[in-house]
């Protein structure tokens, strides 16, 4: 893992490999009594042997970062009880006595989001990350960084970086355990907040580690908040280094490494670290997809069911939409998932097949209530934890949306609220476990996975997007997808409302060329006996002169959901609920339901030749400054194509 750091000299291994088992016991510790670190009896038999090569990386990793403990985590509640008690006890996390097993942390104010500036791969070869454009770096992502200057940086940053705190080591699973379609991973971390979060959203513990032989690939994942305790150092409540984060990846030896923050994507490594940008390179080499969308089940009032998957960005509303309660009557919607899907071509079926690798949701908390999404409220309120959130003097928790404003909020800084200033931070967080949603789809822990018919994309447009329109074949559907735009969220560090590139709502995530990105998309049209979902673009946010939402949205999304099912059983561009466009198959007023809603039709669906004109300038301008020569020459066909068609109206 650390080519060229030199680890930090010590008399021997911490860990005998050959010696080295874990118990079920959940506060267990294993180190060697010879370094004069704590020790703690095993206990609870059965013993599980660790294979030696997980050894040697918790060993190399522990001598590097000194920590003064070492606890392997085995994932059962007793575990998690007793760190979250610590955490407790150390003022990093207050139970919410309102509700059944919550708690609330607050994090340092500068540790509050993703930081794609600091985010980066690395790999020997600058081209397999940053694509051969006329102006590569300009906004693009992935960063790159070279192995010898990464050496250099976490030469600067990890060793020593634990000493005084106590390593955890957490074996995970991404997905089922044992599912063909699953990923192992090991997060050595210092951080009891990431250890219980990881808990919630991945498989974690015995059952892993039961399943791992010599042979077993895994990912290596190291973690620290870049914050050890030296004598007479003082103990930050909420522990980072948010001056030297920085967040790297290395896909040619599926190693992660994450330093100086603790919170969300940059601490809990199985998610957007190992979901989607090593999952999306380990995607491209085995010819599958890792991708940043929900799953769902539809079933009609006939009781015809499909599969959707949909890629918004992050803050854009795939959990209400994975969670949505219909507004129409028959119609029922069940989560397979709300923000990453790991897809492959079933070999006997020729269906696109997905799993949802995570096992709890990471859930943006401003703007969720029981009237946008009553199943995730219905969730969140046992066994969460909930971060940078406001809370009550009746000992629950408060943000912007969730209703009525109760009496005395104390806001996610830890003052009194003022009314004024944010009560919860926009980006703050509920972490729960899946298995609280009262809709989980029955299959969503199927180790095959649930076979996708179609395929959605969609962001945050204000203006000139129409409420929904279909893609006229494959080709077309993946340049919607790579000419992805929307409005900034808060979860990430970008400031303000400005409209973004977010190909495929992967920008911030892929993990390899972005041009080479495409082309695997595009490789899926080109092979045989494979049954290619549909593919759909979506926009719940077109606002009128206003500034009012044109379309209701949550429940009534539906009738979107209803018209796609219909055009799943239609091949033609043109029906009685279809017709043609410049951008691509729009509905038809009288093919789309909207008993009992009153919309302005005609402007949810105005084409306006000035926007689009310039929708299509500004892509192709994306395209040449962050892609150039490595734009696959079907996605500039394709813009070709509707430039041509706009041209027309």
């Amino acid at each position: 893992m650390f080519r060229r750091v030199k680890p930090v000299t010590r008399a021997q291994s911490l860990i005998n490999p050959k010696m080295f088992t874990v118990s079920s016991y959940a506060q267990a510790h294993y180190l060697s009594t010879l370094h004069g670190l704590s020790v703690e009896p095993l206990r609870e038999p059965p013993l599980v042997t660790v294979p030696k090569k997980i050894t040697q990386f918790i060993d190399e990793a522990s001598r590097v970062c000194t920590p003064s403990n070492i606890h392997i985590c085995d994932g059962s509640e007793t575990e998690y009880n007793n760190l979250i008690n610590l955490m407790v006890q150390q003022n990093m996390a207050a139970p919410l006595p309102k509700y059944q097993n919550c708690y609330l942390t607050r994090t340092d104010p500068r540790d509050v989001a993703r930081v794609e500036s600091r985010t980066i791969i690395s790999t020997s070869n600058k081209h397999d990350v940053v694509p051969n454009g006329f102006n590569p770096h300009k906004g693009a992502l992935p960063n790159w960084m070279s192995p010898e200057e990464l050496e250099k940086q976490l030469g600067d940053r990890f060793p020593r970086c634990m000493e005084g705190r106590t390593m955890y080591v957490i074996p995970f699973s991404m997905g089922p355990v044992g599912s063909p379609l699953s990923k192992i991973g090991i997060q050595c971390t210092d951080s009891p907040y990431v250890a219980v979060s990881m808990r919630i959203m991945t498989r974690m513990g015995l059952d892993v580690l039961k399943i791992l032989n010599e042979d077993t690939p895994f990912v290596k994942c190291l973690h620290s908040v870049g914050a050890p305790i030296t004598p007479g150092s003082t103990r930050p409540v909420w522990p980072c280094n948010p001056e030297n984060t920085l967040i790297s990846h290395r896909p040619e030896s599926n190693e992660i490494l994450s330093y100086g923050s603790g919170y969300g994507g940059n601490s809990l490594l199985g998610k957007k670290c190992l979901a989607l940008r090593l999952g999306s390179y380990m995607a491209h080499k085995e010819d599958w997809l890792a991708e940043h969308m929900l799953i769902l089940g539809i079933t009609n009032p006939q009781g015809v069911k499909k599969y959707v998957a949909a890629a918004f960005p992050s803050a854009c509303g795939k959990t209400n939409l994975a969670m949505m309660t219909p507004n129409l009557p028959g119609w029922k919607i069940e989560c397979v998932g709300d923000d990453i899907a790991w897809m492959r071509f079933n070999p006997n079926t020729g269906m696109l097949h997905a799993i949802n690798p995570e096992n709890g949701f990471f859930g943006v908390a401003p703007g969720t209530s029981k009237k946008t999404n009553p199943n995730a409220m219905a969730s969140i309120f046992q066994d969460t934890i909930f971060t940078n959130v406001a809370s009550t003097n009746d000992g629950g928790v408060y943000w912007e949306g969730m209703g009525e404003k109760p009496e005395g909020v104390v806001d996610w800084h830890g003052n009194d609220w003022d009314g004024k200033s944010n009560a919860a931070h926009p980006n703050s967080r509920f972490c729960t476990p899946a298995r609280n949603c009262p809709i989980m789809d029955a299959s969503w822990e199927d180790p095959e996975g649930v076979p996708i018919s179609a395929i959605l994309f969609g962001g945050r447009r204000p203006e000139g997007v129409p409420l929904v329109y279909e893609a006229y074949d494959w080709d077309h559907g993946v340049y919607i997808g790579a000419s992805m735009r929307s409005e900034a969220t808060a979860a990430a560090e970008h400031q303000g409302k400005v409209i973004m590139h977010d190909p495929f709502a992967m920008r911030p995530f892929v993990g390899y060329n972005m041009g080479q990105y495409f082309d695997h998309w595009l490789s899926f049209g080109r092979k045989k006996h494979v049954q290619l979902p549909k593919i759909f673009h979506v926009n719940w946010f077109r606002k009128d002169s206003n500034g009012s939402f044109l379309w209701p949205g949550f429940g009534d999304n539906i009738r979107v959901l209803e018209w796609i099912m219909k055009r799943m059983e239609e091949s033609s561009p043109e029906s009685e609920i279809a017709k043609k466009s410049p951008i691509g198959v729009i509905p038809t007023e009288s093919g789309f339901n909207l008993d009992n809603v009153s919309v302005d039709w005609n402007e949810l669906f105005r084409l306006d030749k000035s926007f689009w004109a310039k929708e299509s300038s500004d892509i192709q301008k994306y395209f040449n400054d962050n892609l150039g020569h490595d734009l696959p020459p079907q996605i500039r066909n394709q813009l070709n194509l509707i430039q041509e068609r706009i041209q027309k109206l």
